[in-house]
C-alpha cells in the first residue's frame, strides 16, 4: 500500500520553523513534463568554488583547501572526499572584473590529477597559454563516499 503526505510547511517538533530533512540516495523527482523520473541525490553538486587566483577561495561548497602549484596551475581538496576519481567536472574564468571581452576571457582545463579527495584546476589565456587569473569557478558532480 502506497500513502501520499500533502503539507504546506514541514517545521520541526518545537514549531520554530527550521527543519532537517534527509532524502536517501533512490530519492527521485519527477520532470517539469511529468514525463521522466530523475535520481535527486544523482543530480546535486557535490562541489563548487568560487576563488581569486592563487589560494583566496571566495566561497565554496565541501571545499577543504586550493593550493597553487604555479602559474594557471591549482588543487582543490574536497571536505567530504567521493567515492572514486571518476566525477565529473565544470569551470570557467575571466581575468578581471566586468563583463568578459576578448582581452578577459579564459579557459579552465578540469580532471588533471583527479583523485577521491580532490582535482586539478589549470587555467590558460586565449587558450594556449597558462596564466593566473582573477576569477575561477568550478562544479564537481559525482558519487560521494
Amino acid at each position: 500500500m502506497t500513502s501520499q503526505l500533502n503539507v504546506d510547511t514541514i517545521v520541526d517538533k518545537a514549531g520554530s520553523g527550521g527543519t532537517n530533512v534527509k532524502i536517501g540516495n533512490t530519492s527521485t523527482y519527477v520532470s517539469d513534463g511529468g514525463n521522466v523520473t530523475q535520481n535527486t541525490v544523482q543530480g546535486l553538486a557535490k562541489n563548487w568554488l568560487n576563488m581569486n587566483a592563487g589560494t583566496s577561495i571566495t566561497d565554496s561548497f565541501n571545499t577543504s583547501s586550493v593550493s597553487d602549484f604555479g602559474t594557471g596551475d591549482h588543487g582543490v581538496g574536497f571536505t567530504n572526499n567521493m567515492s572514486n576519481a571518476n566525477h565529473s567536472h565544470v569551470g570557467s574564468t575571466i581575468k578581471g572584473a566586468g563583463a568578459p571581452s576578448s582581452s578577459n576571457v579564459g579557459l579552465v582545463t578540469m580532471g588533471e590529477g583527479a583523485t577521491t579527495s580532490g582535482y586539478g584546476v589549470g587555467t590558460v589565456a586565449n587558450a594556449t597559454n597558462a596564466a593566473d587569473r582573477s576569477k575561477i569557478y568550478t562544479a564537481v558532480f559525482g558519487d560521494l563516499a
